[in-house]
């Protein structure tokens, strides 16, 4: 069956980049809905934005989606993937302006206000995206692959001259809870001179030291340090989840990254859709649905009537 929220779940707080205050409420959607950005300040055009692979354009160090009627709304990775880490994938999500709101930097004020929140189940067959021979793009060092694989999994490697990161790589299987237990708190990260950069040129104006980690060298400027050794990797592949999320299904294949970032997913993706013979839409068994992420770690509070 498929899921959606229980109840609407509010969030307040500011744009990353924009630095502007944003009212968001998660409300809970029909079948076959998917997830869907309804801009309430916008009221002279279309203000719906389905959260969609093909309605991706570009945009400097964020995901931003945008309507044929020009009506964006930006920085959408992490609460994309804190709905693909929970398995719901049926929502609306009202926002008052044109970028997410930050908070912490990472998925988990999503992830724990969501499963308070719980989970209700819907009429409908879950429908999968099964890879069947692997698709790759390639930016200089960095590439981006899809291959095939029992369960979906991630595969992330990124390597920094700055000591504070280093080499780090992971690898999980993202069934039975993954994405709560080992990805969803991890932060943006970025270099202090990076940050002095953005903020002169308009951007990261809503960033500070407790919704990023910053470093400088072979320090972590931000107060407590990092939340694990490898807080950096563990963010990229929250991003990896959140900007996969936008095939509109549950993938069953392997994400393999290195170097990558939001833009190269999203043409992976592109690349993906474009050859009809790297994959298949498969309907989900019982079983198959338990090994998707999400099962089991958001809480059931009604069964919709069939």
């Amino acid at each position: 069956m498929q899921t959606t929220l229980a109840n609407p779940v509010t969030f307040d707080g500011v744009g990353l980049h924009s630095g502007a205050p944003v009212h968001m409420v998660l409300r809970p959607a029909p079948a076959g809905t998917g997830i869907v950005f309804h801009r309430t300040d916008v009221t002279d055009r279309n203000p719906r934005v389905p959260a969609r692979w093909d309605t991706v354009t570009p945009s400097k160090l964020c995901t931003l989606i945008e309507n044929a009627d020009g009506v964006s709304v930006s920085t959408i990775e992490h609460i994309m993937a804190a709905l693909a880490g929970l398995g719901i994938r049926n929502a609306l999500i009202d926002i008052d302006g044109p970028e997410v709101p930050i908070l912490d930097g990472s998925s988990a004020p999503f992830v724990r206000a969501i499963r308070r929140a719980g989970l209700r189940s819907l009429p409908g067959p879950v429908q999968a995206i099964r890879i069947l021979r692997p698709v790759e793009v390639r930016e200089g060092e960095a590439v981006a692959r899809l291959e095939p694989a029992a369960e979906f999994e991630i595969d992330f490697t990124i390597d920094f001259t700055d000591a504070a990161i280093g080499h780090q790589e992971k690898r999980l299987k993202m069934a039975n809870g993954a994405f709560v237990r080992e990805l969803m708190d991890s932060r943006t990260f970025c270099r202090q001179a990076d940050v002095d950069y953005m903020q002169s040129h308009g951007l990261a104006l809503g960033g500070t030291y407790e919704n990023a980690v910053v470093i400088d060298g072979d320090k972590v400027l931000s107060p407590g340090g990092l939340r694990h050794e490898d807080e950096a990797v563990r963010h990229k592949m929250l991003d990896a989840m959140g900007d996969l999320a936008l095939a509109d299904a549950p993938i069953v294949g392997r994400y393999v990254g290195t170097r990558s970032g939001h833009a190269m997913t999203n043409r992976l993706l592109r690349a993906l859709f474009a050859d009809r013979t790297a994959w298949i839409w498969e309907d989900c068994t019982p079983a198959q649905v338990h090994s998707l992420p999400g099962a089991g770690v958001c809480r059931p509070v009604a069964v919709a009537a069939r």
